[in-house]
């Protein structure tokens, strides 16, 4: 019987992958936590203020959070 087993992403890939969503005329910001293991961002269009996701282990998962919170019902 075979299985297929799927690699996960790496953290390039995975920022890859969630960089080529966001457009290129948004702002990005990615800043480390005060106690150095958290990480948050903000995604945002030219034309709006967004809103700073959720602390997160890494910064890949912080722009993810922030790109889910701030892209509207439409992306």
């Amino acid at each position: 019987m075979g299985h297929n087993y799927a690699r996960p992403a790496t953290s390039e890939q995975r920022l890859a992958r969630v960089l080529s969503r966001i457009p290129a005329d948004w702002a990005i910001s990615i800043e480390r936590g005060a106690s150095s293991d958290t990480w948050r961002a903000i995604t945002h269009a030219p034309d709006q203020t967004g809103e700073w996701g959720e602390a997160t282990p890494g910064p890949v998962e912080a722009l993810e959070a922030a790109w889910r919170l701030n892209r509207g019902p439409a992306a």
